[in-house]
């Protein structure tokens, strides 16, 4: 392992140099439009390359750098059509895959972790993985319990010197950026970096990650629709649980599904992210497609949905969604602007010298507020993609109020779940009963109307 710090430094050296690309490639394209070249064939081909040198060197990366491009790729559905298209293909495969760890490193890792005798409880170990997350990845095995009877289990295993390979990956990305943010328009790269080193320590400690699963395990065990796997063991760098067997992630929907499919998830997805803190204090906050898996349902029975990776949960300090969030909601539905912002005063979104105008604020959060108004809303790549150029756009009059609001750091995880949700419903383009939820699981809201 003597070479991991020279592949630490190219690893960073790589993400540093990620904008000066960016700007070769502009100053190349200023040259050929000079020249006479059409500006969109220029502006598309130089985004084009962009996209294949940013998502492939990120996707070739672990750490920070996979986790940020896993975090990117749940928004891929607000990007213009015509910057989508050549993101889209390197943005789902984050989702997905990473570049596998040698098989004796992992074996080394299980014997440290959990301990030289190993190998008479995980009697048989996939050498090839079958699956990476940003920061480890995942190993089919064989577990014998102590009374003999054996049973299929995934083998999570961290990268060797994750956590400063993570550490120096997010430092890069911080310093970098304001350079890569016209690599993604309209994503505001620094608070996404800053929000993933807050939560990096957490996400390094398995032993915390195995907690939180086995609560979201025990609260669903007996629900028919959504499947959380089992921990059997942990250790430092080793989480262990049971395997769920699957065809797929929601990404594979996403690409392929038929239309009755991405309805059936999409509703399951939505269920799981709002009744998870009221069933376990807990938020699941780490809504990409691949930590959401395609069970298939028994004797022709409707699919159910797995849940993998709570490495990113929110712990809820009263158990539960804030009762705010579903107030905020219910009186931007209504449209009572002097009332919606007493209350984002009350609970920190609005500074006290701050003024607002109340028809421009309930402008800017109507169309947020839609998939409240009515039984099932269909969720689609153009509403999102119209939203996200509305909200970035310095010529709408509500513009300046997204400048005048403050996202109170006990929100942060609860924000980035709730668009990275609503990204992925976005790219299922499904319909879902979200009013119904809101009503049931969400405290303080009431339906308009």
């Amino acid at each position: 392992m003597a070479d991991l710090p020279k592949k630490a430094a190219a690893r960073t050296a790589r993400l540093a140099a990620l904008p000066l690309g960016y700007a070769g490639r502009t100053a190349v394209g200023f040259g050929k439009r000079l020249g006479g070249a059409p500006a969109e064939l220029v502006m598309s081909e130089i985004q084009q390359r962009t996209a294949e040198q940013l998502f492939r060197t990120l996707g070739e990366l672990k750490g920070g750098a996979m986790k940020f491009g896993q975090a990117l790729s749940v928004l891929e559905s607000a990007l213009p059509e015509e910057m989508a298209a050549p993101y889209r293909e390197h943005l789902t495969k984050l989702q997905d895959s990473a570049p596998p760890m040698p098989t004796q490193t992992v074996r080394d890792i299980l014997a440290e972790d959990l301990g030289p005798e190993w190998r008479e409880q995980l009697v048989w170990l996939d050498g090839a993985p079958t699956a990476a997350a940003s920061i480890g990845q995942v190993h089919e095995g064989r577990w014998r319990d102590p009374d003999g009877t054996e049973r299929r289990v995934a083998v999570k295993v961290q990268y060797p010197d994750a956590g400063a390979a993570l550490s120096a990956d997010l430092k890069t990305l911080a310093r970098a950026a304001r350079a890569i943010g016209p690599l993604i328009p309209g994503v505001d790269m620094k608070p996404l970096v800053e929000e993933l080193q807050t939560r990096a320590r957490e996400e390094l400690d398995y032993e915390l990650e195995a907690e939180a699963q086995r609560t979201f395990a025990e609260a669903f065990r007996d629900d028919p629709e959504i499947v959380v796997p089992d921990v059997v063991a942990v250790g430092p760098r080793v989480l262990i649980t049971t395997w769920l067997d699957s065809t797929g992630s929601l990404a594979s929907i996403i690409a392929d599904g038929t239309p009755a499919e991405r309805d059936h998830y999409g509703a399951l997805f939505a269920r799981f992210l709002f009744s998870g803190p009221a069933r376990t204090g807990l938020l699941h906050a780490d809504p990409h497609p691949g930590n959401f898996r395609v069970v298939p349902g028994d004797d022709g029975a409707p699919g159910r949905m797995g849940v993998l990776d709570y490495g990113a949960v929110a712990r809820l300090p009263g158990r539960e969604l804030p009762a705010s969030l579903g107030r905020l909601i219910s009186l931007c539905a209504v449209r009572d602007g002097d009332g919606l912002i007493a209350a984002l005063r009350d609970d920190g979104f609005l500074k006290d010298r701050i003024r607002m105008d109340p028809q421009l604020l309930m402008d800017y959060l109507a169309p947020f507020v839609e998939p409240t108004m009515v039984e099932r809303f269909r969720f689609s790549r153009e509403w999102m993609r119209a939203q996200f150029q509305r909200i970035n756009n310095p010529k709408d009059p509500s513009y300046t109020v997204s400048i005048k609001l403050n996202l109170p750091p006990s929100y942060l995880l609860i924000h980035r779940t709730w668009l990275g949700g609503i990204g992925v419903l976005s790219q299922l383009e499904a319909e879902a009963p979200f009013r119904a939820l809101m009503e049931e699981f969400v405290p303080g809201f009431t339906a308009a109307g």
